[in-house]
């Protein structure tokens, strides 16, 4: 194992993948469908946790030094045709540094217990949720289309590669989120003038699209909000799910922005987090780890549901080319804040294979780690 400095001041770890091939017991990587290649990197996972705490524990001291959590990660984080994916010193030592509990500088066996249960079978094996994000008719055609936003995105392009993505990939569940606002709604510039402003802000002025502050709770606390164009009224026409769009049988259907008070751009909180929809309750009922997001729009409902799925602790990816939105600008900046917080932003190509953790990139190892850290940490969770 040799590590290099990349131009950017990054160190990388690297190895000689014959010699690592070579140093892995082969007698400890055998699973019941056969012989294993230790290159390979991903039965070793699928089969029993002490057969493989043997296949990297090298020195056989019964625990795992770094060089040997290396090899681990090695193996674990490999792309669909069972390439390793490059990996950072610092990235395997601050992984390595969750895991070491003890901090005794090795992981021993009840801390590998932990990693195996806790972090290597959820990466192996995702239980995934796919979030359609609000493709209602208003979206697309309707009062609020899209296309009549400075990006000039046209909503209904997301619809085949939704309806694809639920035919191809065997998601646990599937969400589909609305806008559900009510007649009085306080994001609708024509009932500007339902509330009361802020003193820091006037009505006589405001436009759609423009920003104001209201005095909702009249007691002089700050609700900033933006104006839009009436749309997405509850049981309307431009609140139903685009008749093109697939909707499973066994989909879950989350209504958000039903406060006429508040606004909720996110299918997990309003957007003040006063008040929570029901969305994060059945993905922990069905013990997901990871949420898979797509549709409209882009730098607003979906940047801010995969913001909070990321808050929420969810292993967090938007699929790029599934999502349309208002503003180029807003959209990339958007991704650069997602991708600055562990999230994934691809292309729907790659969907399958993260779902069926044939795909497994060591970013959403990371964002794992990160949270089983935090719990540890917070006394939530133990190794014991």
């Amino acid at each position: 194992m040799s590590t290099t400095t990349t131009p950017d001041g990054h160190k990388v770890v690297s190895c000689d993948l014959e010699k690592e091939r070579e140093d892995l017991p082969q007698e400890t990587l055998t699973t019941n469908k056969g012989s294993l290649d230790p290159a390979e990197g991903s039965e070793v996972f699928l089969g029993d946790m002490d057969a493989c705490f043997r296949a990297f524990d090298k020195d056989g001291d019964s625990s795992l030094n770094l060089a040997e959590f290396w090899a681990l990660c090695r193996a674990l984080f490999r792309d669909e045709r069972g390439r390793p994916y490059p990996l950072e010193s610092d990235l395997v030592e601050r992984l390595f540094g969750i895991f070491d509990v003890n901090k005794d500088k090795v992981i021993d066996k009840d801390e590998f217990r932990f990693c195996w249960q806790r972090w290597i079978k959820k990466i192996v094996r995702p239980i995934v949720a796919l979030i359609v994000v609000d493709v209602q008719n208003d979206f697309i055609t309707g009062s609020l289309a899209i296309s009549n936003c400075p990006a000039g995105h046209n909503g209904e392009e997301v619809i085949p590669i939704i309806n694809r993505l639920e035919e191809e990939v065997p998601f646990h569940v599937i969400v589909y989120s609305l806008d559900w606002h009510p007649a009085d709604h306080v994001s609708f510039i024509d009932n500007v003038r339902m509330r009361p402003m802020h003193k820091t802000s006037k009505s006589e002025e405001a436009q759609v699209y423009d920003t104001v502050v209201f005095d909702v709770k009249r007691d002089g606390t700050p609700t900033t909000q933006m104006l839009w164009p009436r749309h997405c009224v509850q049981k309307s026409w431009g609140a139903e799910l685009h008749k093109e769009l697939k909707v499973a049988p066994e989909g879950i259907l989350v209504y958000k922005g039903t406060d006429p008070d508040l606004d909720s751009y996110s299918a997990f909180w309003d957007n003040n987090k006063q008040s929570h929809t029901i969305l994060n309750e059945e993905l922990q009922k069905k013990n997901v780890t990871d949420v898979i997001i797509c549709g409209i729009a882009y730098d607003i409902c979906v940047a801010a549901t995969a913001s909070h799925a990321n808050e929420e602790g969810y292993r967090t990816i938007v699929v790029d080319d599934a999502c349309r939105g208002v503003s180029e600008e807003e959209i990339e900046s958007a991704k650069g804040r997602l991708t600055t917080n562990h999230c994934l932003v691809i292309p729907s190509s790659q969907v399958k294979n993260l779902a069926s953790g044939r795909d497994r990139p060591p970013v959403l190892g990371l964002k794992l780690a990160l949270e089983l850290g935090k719990k540890l940490k917070a006394g939530k969770i133990r190794v014991k």
